[in-house]
């Protein structure tokens, strides 16, 4: 099953990203999709104070098995714009308006609301674990 996460308040939590490198071991496909800009925008931008700021982003990744080529950074648009059409069962995050939009795609992709207390058990039963 191919699956994604938000980075920020999600996995950069440590039992979100047990179950990360979990799905991963298990063979899932697993991304982070997240709003973040990534580093080619923030020196295009001039955001030099924000310079390393993915670099925690890449050391959980790797952390957890997930492939540099599984990272999307959306630069501030909106996650559904990606995650549309391309077979996630599920996308977690702790924005309600990111998974608000996600639901009004109707593209199959579930909603998870990683604040919701069986986010976990939510995610096993999507992919049949």
């Amino acid at each position: 099953m191919k699956v994604s996460f938000d980075f920020d308040a999600t996995l950069s939590r440590k039992d979100v990203q047990q179950f990360a490198k979990s799905l991963v071991d298990k063979g899932h496909e697993v991304w982070i999709v997240t709003s973040r800009l990534d580093d080619k925008t923030i020196l295009e931008r001039g955001f030099i104070h924000a310079k390393d700021q993915n670099k925690i982003l890449f050391k959980v990744s790797e952390e957890c098995g997930i492939k540099s080529d599984n990272i999307e950074f959306t630069c501030m648009e909106s996650k559904s714009e990606f995650i549309k059409g391309k077979g996630f069962s599920f996308h977690l995050d702790d924005d309600e308006y990111e998974l608000m939009d996600i639901l009004q795609t109707k593209d199959g992709c579930k909603p998870i609301n990683v604040g919701y207390f069986a986010w976990e058990e939510a995610c096993k039963e999507i992919i049949g674990n």
